[in-house]
């Protein structure tokens, strides 16, 4: 199974905030924008692995501004980490302004999915390789990320947790 690079394994979509997607104060629905970071996150997934991948949890989402009616949304996935049969995906999005073209940050998830063969049995996934400044640093905080959900569903003891640890000694 050979590596990969984070842009080896991206997507990219786009999407147009239209009246159906939006609620009574115009702005986009939690939920909806949700939807798409997880059909992003998932394509960046299966593109990684070749496999099926199943969402196993949502990490992190930062709803930092209100996304509005007419906008033009980008989603941008990169897988950031990749364990045995788990990979980090982290998803940035970005809004477009209609009439001035400016883009700019508004929100960004991780989401982690698993590979699984056709019986719905984890499986093994290909390593990354990260390249960027920015994809080495998500690439080392996927870890402790990864640690820290692990405490908290109760599938690692706190002392076992060592690049946790090692934030604060």
């Amino acid at each position: 199974m050979s590596s990969k690079t984070p842009s080896q394994s991206a997507c990219t979509n786009t999407e147009y905030v239209l009246p159906n997607d939006t609620n009574v104060l115009g702005n986009l629905m939690g939920g909806k924008l949700l939807h798409w970071m997880d059909v992003c996150a998932a394509i960046a997934a299966h593109r990684h692995c070749g496999r099926v991948v199943v969402t196993a949890s949502v990490n992190n989402v930062s709803f930092n501004q209100p996304i509005r009616l007419g906008e033009i949304v980008t989603l941008q996935a990169k897988v950031s980490r990749s364990f045995k049969s788990s990979m980090e995906v982290y998803i940035d999005v970005w809004v477009e302004d209609r009439t001035s073209g400016k883009k700019m940050k508004c929100n960004e998830a991780i989401y982690t999915f698993v590979a699984v063969d056709q019986l719905g049995n984890p499986i093994h996934v290909p390593e990354l390789i990260p390249e960027t400044d920015e994809e080495k640093s998500r690439f080392e905080g996927a870890l402790r990320r990864r640690q820290l959900s692990l405490i908290l569903a109760g599938k690692l003891k706190p002392e076992q947790a060592t690049e946790l640890k090692a934030l604060f000694t």
